[in-house]
């Protein structure tokens, strides 16, 4: 989990670079194309179903529309905020996602845990800080990328068992070019040859990108679900320090204690469902 965090939080490093040369569209399609092409290939030689029959039901229809709402919004997030407070904002996914399942599934969530999404999503408006100066609208790029990778994340719990983890990558980057080619229609910049660095950078952010879910499919398909879920975490400290080392970017009182609020309370949510499922 720890190498998946990593891997994503390099990826969001080189999109970021790529994206101060390259059309913010085009760093989506090229992006998406090259991860949709790893894990073809990767389905292909594993002898799997790049698109079967149940890839195209309702509910695979939903978790895409979800991924490219929240691909298209958290990549333009990382190309035009920092990516310290791109970063910290995203941790709040499992805590929407556990509110969601409660709203969505009617799992069982008590008034505890209720309480420590509110305080989470507290978090999530001290680092945006609403009506301060510092306020920048494009923030709310990053909560709509948010909100997007959690109704996924809900949706990809309905989604068909047969479907393998190099199928569930191919559609997962494909979203990637859709969403890549719907902000097309709105940005109105040509695309150009990615050349020099830029391309460079594209390439990388496939490798790591590509990587990072590898990783994060086999942390949650062989290990405990409730022990490697806190490891999630880790993605802020990779991304804040990405941000402050690479770009320059510093870290203000409210992104500090914003960001504390957002991990300590996903962990207490986390620690909590454990405890709920130990004792049933």
């Amino acid at each position: 989990m720890v190498a998946a965090m990593a891997g994503f939080a390099v990826e969001d490093m080189f999109l970021k670079s790529a994206g101060v040369s390259l059309p913010a569209a085009e760093v989506m399609v090229l992006f998406g194309a090259g991860g949709a092409a790893v894990f073809a290939l990767l389905a292909l030689a594993r002898g799997e179903t790049v698109f079967p029959r149940a890839a195209f039901g309702r509910t695979m229809a939903v978790r895409t529309a979800f991924e490219v709402m929240g691909r298209l919004f958290y990549t333009l997030a990382i190309v035009l905020t920092p990516l310290s407070s791109a970063t910290a904002i995203l941790q709040a996914t499992p805590i929407v996602v556990v509110a969601g399942a409660a709203l969505v599934f009617g799992e069982q969530v008590g008034w505890r845990r209720w309480t420590a999404i509110l305080i989470g999503l507290a978090g999530v408006m001290i680092i945006l800080r609403p009506g301060a100066e510092s306020f920048t609208p494009l923030s709310i790029l990053a909560v709509l990328g948010l909100l997007g990778f959690a109704g996924r994340d809900l949706a990809t719990r309905a989604a068909p068992k047969v479907l393998g983890t190099a199928a569930l990558g191919v559609w997962g980057f494909l979203s990637i070019v859709a969403a890549g080619l719907i902000y097309r229609l709105f940005e109105g910049v040509p695309f150009v040859l990615p050349a020099g660095s830029a391309g460079a950078y594209m390439a990388l952010a496939v490798v790591f990108g590509v990587s990072g879910y590898a990783s994060l499919t086999l942390a949650m398909r062989t290990g405990d679900v409730s022990a490697v879920t806190p490891f999630r975490y880790s993605r802020l400290l990779f991304g804040i320090t990405l941000g402050v080392v690479v770009f320059g970017e510093t870290l203000d009182t409210p992104t500090i204690v914003g960001s504390l609020i957002v991990v300590l309370s996903g962990l207490y949510i986390l620690a909590r469902g454990r405890r709920a499922v130990t004792a049933s």
